[in-house]
């Protein structure tokens, strides 16, 4: 890019060279002001490649063509190594084809192959159809995206199609029964005709695929590829008014790689399922016809079809394994979002309790409604293809095996009805709506039964009178809980539109404490609050669509607050409705009626509709009151997020004032979002740029302001604020000395981030490692123990390299190093002993045994990393497995976490190999004592939020394969290239490690151990694409973040 002689304001991203300095100094004597920045390591490459295309683009422009082959071959000519094959010959020319003796080159598309074009269908423009066909006769694979796939797209296509498939190109297809618009005929041709692939999304409703696509893959590396608005219609292939870019591996090869790597994940998701029409067609043939609202959907019978859990179904389903195998709990809570597939994962959870065919578990199912019984008993015999399992216990219906019973509570807590059922009569009792559980009819039943397993299922854990049921029958505990944020990725609730609006008022003196605001102070200020009630009504006309045709529920701090906003929308002509806890049920019961008929456009509440009411024409939330609970306002927030007939989207509007200096707004908006503090602050001041399909959170200024100051004070968090915090929330009847790092996170709903993060901290003029023990002697100086030592500190300074530790082995063996009466024979050869060892001397200054034994005789050590394990063990749900082959020995475990230093060191370095851990950077290792290839991951290989050049390296194709990229310098023919490909024969191993990015609140990331992996295929040189077979499929939360496509 030609540097300019002056710069306007406005953003750029201009290389800073010699000449750019001297304009920028030039710029900054104007009265302006420039900022710059570094590039990041992993982009560097890519930028100044294009610096110096630019450059080079320009001086051979304004050389005469007889010296632009001489300029040429002395730029190549400078490059290490200076290969003469890189030098241009005379001419110059171009290699346009190779083909057989016999055969003649295919025709060429009207775009050069290494060039990048806009189709618009114009007159200048040849057809987009045209330039398709040209395209098929030198491909040797077609893959095809596409929304819907018609027999008159087929026609206009059919002769370029039919060849490449004669010359043998592979095809493969993803389309959807989206609004019913795709032809059987055409996919029929595509399978029968054309020997294609097809595979078919059949989920309408989640599933909104409106991408077209096609890619032409060349064996001569001149890949290209269509994206743009072209269905397969003839319409859209031929005059409609379409625009597609056309896209080249030469000129755009990260986007290629996108391409590539989003199709493959489609391609290997089961949501898009084989086409077989031999077996599929009546099948398609319905669900054609009910998208597209035509009749005879109602000939086929879907119930024989698998039932396979979406993966954040498979996550919940995991979190119940690890509750049980690992913590040995067998009463269990699951809290999802009503319509999120509660009751499809209770079913899944029975089958996999089966141990045989034949042995089934007996079951009793509960709910307090006859459809939700009835919807219950269709699931499970969907799930285990039974369709004879089950009986119901409701109205008149009894069940005469009363094996696998779907009862109603009103049925079976019947007076003398319970009795009848011996305590362990069911091996496994499944509780809908677990909420109510505290009320009479469900505590008989709940006391009553002893059954092996007890799964509890609720939408909101805390009932509307106080009550938490987590806390009342599950030690507190939640088994499995369904983020937000993944129900929102699949499609399963409806988007929503959050605004943050500032209503002006100040609460900064309103009293504050353990997290909440005085709630009579708060009822005085906003009730009879006419300026703000004018915001409220003022923010409703500007957001909502109609508001005279919204079904709204505002969540109010008091009885008063309620039916103080319900008059002011009544006399504003929006018709309104106070309801609290004194209400009437039958006042409750007609509240919702109205609503739901349109005769009401809201409902004000006092802490009543937080807790699970299955409400889904709700289209609009107020939220009224300040809270920093994550719960509450996830509860609130879910109470508008079913999906409903003629409902697009969720409107939020949350009235923003300013908080008193303890309050905390990081907490609602990390439950929301799970973003970490630092990502939290950087998207609130951005505007959120990644959030799933559909949903916005929007702040006005004054509000974003608010916002960012509060999360910036908590990202700057002051020791004396954190000590002050920990003194507030230790409970009286708790000793100082049994006050753990557990108990003050859940109270606080903080993190290991907010004691470990930074390395030291300062109070009162003493400095001190950041860790547990120093909080608790600042907070409780009369109770402080003995003074630490220097060196005590600065091993202090090492604990938080061990927040990421789960596996219930490594947590019992580090404990058993530190608390054991003495070390056992041989310590220097126990790789436990190594892991913990490197942890806290990475570059190992002294022996392993002497290492040991000095951190043992620490008391102070000693008991911080211990509480801090039995926290890591609390809070644990993983599910570690044993390595096979060569690294059965070790003691890596597949999904668990584990440092650089940990998993060096658990691979022998430093003890079976030389080298210490500490001293290696590179993320590939051969371990000859191992015979093991250990690859290192990091998924964001660059800081900035999106870096469209890295992203596509390495990821997940699926939970079972991942694509790795190899160095640089290693070709398919290298020693190196030549093992990886055939390791198996070979007799060596290959692990995986994987981590999300090289840096987290805590600071450097722990890697997640993926387990052995098998070579599956590679491509390319220098570097090689490789594509591993997993021994064990990847753990669904990383799986969701590494795999390429949504």
């Amino acid at each position: 890019m030609t540097i300019p002689n002056s710069l306007d304001p406005g953003l750029y991203e201009l290389l800073v060279t010699a000449g750019l300095g001297n304009v920028l100094d030039g710029t900054e004597a104007s009265g302006l002001t420039t900022v710059t920045a570094d590039v990041d390591s992993e982009d560097v490459a890519h930028v100044l490649t294009q610096h110096i295309a630019s450059a080079v683009s320009n001086a051979l422009q304004s050389t005469p063509r007889d010296g632009q082959i001489e300029l040429a071959n002395r730029i190549l000519n400078s490059l290490p190594p200076a290969e003469l094959e890189t030098a241009v010959s005379p001419g110059p020319r171009l290699l346009t084809s190779v083909t057989a003796a016999q055969d003649t080159a295919a025709p060429r598309p009207s775009t050069p192959l290494s060039d990048v074009a806009l189709f618009t269908n114009s007159r200048l423009d040849p057809q987009l159809g045209s330039e398709l066909r040209l395209e098929m006769a030198s491909t040797d694979q077609i893959d095809l995206l596409c929304a819907f796939v018609q027999w008159s797209g087929i026609r206009v296509l059919e002769d370029a199609l039919r060849a490449a498939a004669d010359r043998g190109a592979k095809i493969r297809v993803l389309t959807t029964t989206y609004i019913g618009a795709t032809d059987r005929k055409a996919l029929d041709y595509f399978v029968r005709a054309l020997n294609a692939e097809v595979r078919v999304n059949y989920d309408a409703q989640s599933t909104h695929l409106h991408a077209k696509a096609w890619m032409f893959h060349r064996k001569s590396g001149y890949t290209t590829a269509y994206v743009g608005s072209s269905n397969m219609s003839r319409a859209a292939l031929v005059d409609g008014l379409e625009w597609n870019v056309r896209l080249s591996r030469n000129a755009t090869p990260s986007l290629l790689d996108k391409f590539e790597s989003t199709f493959d994940t489609y391609w290997d998701d089961s949501a898009f399922a084989p086409y077989d029409p031999d077996r599929d067609a009546d099948y398609l043939d319905a669900l054609l016809a009910k998208n597209s609202g035509r009749t005879g959907a109602g000939t086929f019978d879907f119930s024989q079809l698998d039932v396979r859990p979406y993966p954040h179904q498979s996550e919940m389903l995991d979190g119940l394994e690890a509750e049980r195998s690992i913590h040995d709990r067998h009463r269990n809570l699951l809290v999802a979002a009503t319509g999120t597939g509660k009751t499809v994962i209770a079913a899944l959870d029975y089958k996999r309790l089966k141990s045989s065919p034949t042995d089934q578990p007996s079951l009793l199912f509960i709910a307090h409604r006859k459809e939700i019984l009835e919807q219950a008993l269709r699931t499970y015999r969907d799930v285990l293809k039974d369709g004879s399992f089950g009986e119901l216990f409701v109205g008149g219906l009894k069940p005469t095996r009363g094996r696998h019973v779907f009862a109603s509570v009103q049925s079976i807590a019947r007076p003398g009805e319970l009795l009848k059922w011996g305590k362990e009569h069911f091996n496994v009792v499944v509780i809908d709506e677990f909420h109510h559980a505290e009320a009479t009819t469900y505590r008989r039943v709940v006391d009553h039964f002893e059954p092996r397993e007890l799964l509890g299922l609720t939408a909101t854990p805390e009932r509307a009178d106080g009550v938490d049921v987590a806390a009342a029958f599950f030690e507190g505990r939640v088994a499995s809980e369904l983020r937000l944020w993944d129900a929102l990725g699949a499609d399963l609730l409806v988007p929503f539109h959050y605004f943050g609006i500032a209503d002006g008022v100040d609460l900064r003196s309103v009293r504050f404490s353990r997290g909440r605001y005085d709630l009579s102070q708060l009822d005085k200020v906003y009730t009879g609050n006419d300026a703000r009630a004018a915001k409220v009504l003022a923010s409703v006309h500007d957001k909502v669509t109609d508001p005279t045709q919204m079904r709204a529920l505002g969540f109010c701090i008091s009885v008063d607050h309620a039916h103080y906003m319900a008059q002011v929308f009544n006399d504003a002509g929006l018709p309104a409705l106070a309801l609290s806890g004194e209400s009437r049920s039958d006042e409750r019961r007609e509240g919702l009626e109205k609503l739901r008929r349109g005769e009401l456009t809201c409902l004000f509440a006092v802490d009543l509709f937080n807790e699970g009411l299955d409400i889904p024409m709700v289209d609009t939330v107020l939220m009224l009151r300040p809270t920093q609970s994550a719960t509450i306002f996830l509860q609130q927030l879910g109470r508008g997020l079913r999906r409903a007939d003629n409902k697009a989207v969720l409107t939020v509007l949350d009235f923003v004032g300013l908080q008193n200096e303890q309050f905390r707004f990081d907490i609602k908006y990390r439950a929301l979002t799970g973003l970490s503090r630092n990502k939290l602050e950087r998207n609130v001041r951005t505007g959120f740029p990644f959030l799933p399909p559909g949903s916005q959170i929007v702040f006005d200024r004054v509000a974003q302001d608010i916002v960012l100051t509060n999360i910036r004070k908590q990202l700057k968090l002051t020791t004396r604020d954190l000590v002050v915090d920990v003194r507030q929330h230790k409970a009286p009847d708790i000793a100082v000395r049994d006050y753990s790092v557990g108990t003050y996170l859940r109270e606080a709903e903080r993190s290991l981030a907010d004691i470990y993060a930074p390395s030291a901290r300062t109070f009162e003029g003493q400095k001190r490692a950041a860790s547990w023990s120093s909080l608790v002697d600042w907070a409780f100086p009369a109770e402080r123990g003995t003074a630490s030592s220097e060196d005590d500190e600065i091993l202090m300074r090492r604990v938080g390299a061990l927040t990421h530790v789960d596996d219930p082995d490594r947590l019992r063996a580090y404990r058993d190093l530190l608390t054991a009466p003495e070390l056992p024979h041989g310590i220097e050869e126990n790789l436990y002993a190594a892991m913990l060892f490197f942890s806290f001397w990475p570059t190992g200054t002294q022996g392993i045994r002497a290492g040991l034994e000095d951190l043992r005789t620490r008391p102070r050590f000693v008991s911080e990393v211990v509480d801090l394990l039995t926290y890591r063990e609390q809070i644990s749900r993983t599910l570690p497995r044993a390595l096979d082959g060569h690294l059965a020995a070790t003691p890596l475990r597949s999904h668990a976490q584990f440092s650089r230093e940990e998993l060096l060191a658990g691979l022998g370095l430093g003890t079976l190999d030389t080298g210490t851990p500490g001293t290696i950077r590179e993320g590939v290792k051969w371990l000859p004592s191992l015979q093991t290839d250990a690859f290192l991951v990091t998924l964001k290989k660059s800081e900035a939020d999106y870096s469209p050049t890295t992203l596509y390296r390495d990821y997940a194709v699926n939970q079972d394969y991942f694509h790795w990229e190899s160095q640089s310098t290693t070709s398919a023919n290298s020693a190196t290239g030549r093992r990886y490909a055939t390791h198996v024969a070979g007799g060596s191993s290959v692990v995986l490690f994987v981590r999300r990015a090289k840096t987290g609140d805590l600071g450097t990331e722990p890697y997640t151990c993926l387990g052995t992996a098998k070579f599956e295929s590679a491509t390319g040189s220098r570097p090689l694409q490789i594509v591993w077979k997993l021994d064990r499929a990847m753990p669904v939360d990383l799986f969701l973040e590494a795999k390429a496509a949504a």
